[in-house]
């Protein structure tokens, strides 16, 4: 429970952040080009309102309903839905009186915002904290294919996957995300000096977004002694820390998840282990326990070839800048995902909840700040979308108009309103829906 609270408070501060500074984005164009604001909120108020307060001709306050925010512009057709003052003759101040290039400014305000906000905190994470990667140069055992989806592809343990439809892939991190994203066809392997292509199944993408990205493929470890339990298997056959094991019953075997899924299948049996041991090697018989061990421990981060970057403050600029734009190119493609009948992605988006999950258990702000940007990204791009209810829907009718040099028909707009009010509460539904389903399965 401790743990929900902490996840859910910086969910909730997050996107106060983001939703407050949104909606500037927003208000101070429309003060600048002398538009009338008559509310600013975060959050929604419907019925009744936590706080308000006016102050000039706007009221500011925080509603009840922590889905959003909203600046209600005078002379607009909006989510409220409020179109008395719009069957009144159009005032100086209103929205419907400004050009449609300063109507365009206004409603594009909140999108460019988000993207701005999320490049400037990109550049304080990398400056303040840095960034770490998984060279896959570096992966000097290779990769562990982790499950029958990988070995009927044809990748072995070992392999490195060196390119994703002729790209290279120099962070291992990202090697599932943009096999996903791009909706990869094929991969190149190095095996033993040779490179080979693979090809990716059509299923893969389905398969993968249903297991959460887990699985496929992870790190080859090596299997070195890290330390030996006293009296138990390994100890009395003679195994020390520093051992590493290198082959199983005469047969070479250089993976610590080979090892372990044998003694998983062997348990109560004995093994000739060859171990490493100050440069020479050695044959030890060893029993396998019952419960498939041989007690020893190991440290596999020891042997992660993570590599960390730090940053001056002028390098941090581009590595920022880089990484929005990363982002932005990743919240694009998970949307096409989304939608695409290839991948079902509908059935497995995740709402509040699996937002919230993302965040750490307890307070980290490498975490909250790096999380905080990239909900800023994916708020710019959802609201990108060309749905009415939202301002890409806005941004689109505009266009429409400036090309056109005609506004579209009032009627229209707040038709078009509707239908998209309810694609978003649809939308809603579902994506925290699959939440409250995952929950009980």
């Amino acid at each position: 429970m401790d743990a929900l609270i902490m996840q859910g408070g910086q969910l909730l501060l997050s996107l106060s952040i983001l939703i407050v500074l949104h909606e500037l984005g927003h208000f101070l164009p429309a003060k600048y080009f002398k538009t009338r604001v008559e509310k600013f909120y975060l959050f929604f108020d419907p019925k009744f309102s936590l706080f308000k307060k006016k102050i000039g001709e706007t009221e500011y306050g925080i509603g009840w309903l922590p889905l959003g925010g909203y600046v209600k512009i005078s002379g607009m057709v909006d989510e409220s839905m409020d179109t008395e003052q719009l069957n009144q003759p159009p005032q100086d101040w209103e929205f419907r009186s400004k050009p449609a290039w300063q109507r365009l400014i206004i409603m594009a305000g909140g999108v460019t915002v988000n993207v701005i906000l999320g490049i400037i905190i990109y550049i304080g994470v990398m400056y303040v904290w840095g960034d770490d990667r998984i060279p896959t140069a570096k992966l000097e055992n290779g990769i562990y294919a982790s499950d029958t989806l990988a070995i009927n592809m044809g990748i072995k343990n070992g392999d490195r996957i060196v390119r994703v439809d002729g790209e290279t892939i120099d962070d291992f991190n990202k090697l599932i995300p943009h096999m996903l994203m791009t909706e990869a066809e094929q991969i190149t392997v190095e095996r033993n000096g040779r490179y080979m292509d693979l090809d990716v199944p059509y299923h893969f993408n389905k398969t993968m977004i249903e297991r959460k990205m887990k699985g496929f493929v992870s790190i080859a470890f090596p299997f070195v002694i890290d330390s030996v339990f006293p009296d138990q298997n390994a100890a009395l056959a003679g195994l020390q820390s520093g051992d590493e094991l290198i082959a199983l019953n005469g047969q070479e075997m250089r993976i610590f998840e080979e090892y372990k899924n044998y003694f998983e299948s062997h348990k109560g049996d004995s093994v000739n282990l060859t171990v490493l041991r100050n440069r020479v090697t050695e044959n030890i018989d060893v029993k396998i326990s019952d419960k498939g061990l041989i007690g020893v421990r190991n440290n596999l981060a020891e042997y992660l070839p993570l590599e960390h970057r730090s940053y001056s403050f002028l390098e941090s600029i581009p590595a920022g800048i880089s990484k929005g734009y990363y982002s932005l190119w990743m919240m694009g493609m998970q949307l096409k995902l989304m939608f695409s009948p290839k991948t079902e992605g509908y059935k497995h988006a995740g709402g509040f909840i699996a937002i919230a999950n993302v965040f750490d258990i307890s307070w980290n702000w490498q975490v909250f700040w790096t999380m905080t940007a990239m909900l800023s990204i994916m708020l710019a791009v959802m609201n990108l979308l060309p749905i009415p209810a939202l301002d890409g829907g806005h941004i689109m009718f505009l266009i429409y108009e400036i090309i056109v040099g005609k506004a579209v028909n009032q009627k229209v707009l707040e038709a078009a309103q509707m239908v998209g009010v309810i694609l978003l509460l649809g939308l809603v539904v579902v994506v925290n829906g699959n939440d409250i389903y995952k929950l009980f399965q």
